[in-house]
């Protein structure tokens, strides 16, 4: 509002204005304020016990899925080693069986 001089002044309404803002700030102030200290410091003591819990289930199973891999792991080198030396036999007794018996070729060359 402008009055003869061309000064503009809030006059009532705008302290009526600021007074519902200044209203409506506090209340939205006191309706998400944040909780006094014991309640502030027992929430988070909950949550971090929360928090312990969850990690501690997942290292638990962790851990579990780690073992059962390990005895895989122990098996399949069990089964490698049998095969491996399975094979070494074989090649064994096949070289003894080679050395030990006369070639055919070598008798009809001799003749």
């Amino acid at each position: 509002m402008a009055d003869e001089s061309g000064n503009t002044s809030c006059g009532g309404t705008g302290i009526l204005w600021f007074l519902a803002g200044l209203g409506i700030g506090t209340a939205v102030g006191v309706l998400y304020a944040p909780k006094p200290g014991y309640e502030t410091r027992e929430s988070l003591r909950r949550g971090a016990e929360e928090g312990r819990d969850v990690m501690q289930e997942r290292a638990r199973r962790y851990r579990e899925q780690a073992q059962q891999w390990a005895e895989r792991g122990k098996e399949a080198l069990a089964e490698q080693k049998e095969n491996l030396r399975s094979a070494f036999d074989a090649g064994r007794r096949a070289y003894r069986e080679a050395t030990e018996t006369p070639d055919p070729e070598s008798d009809i060359s001799n003749a």
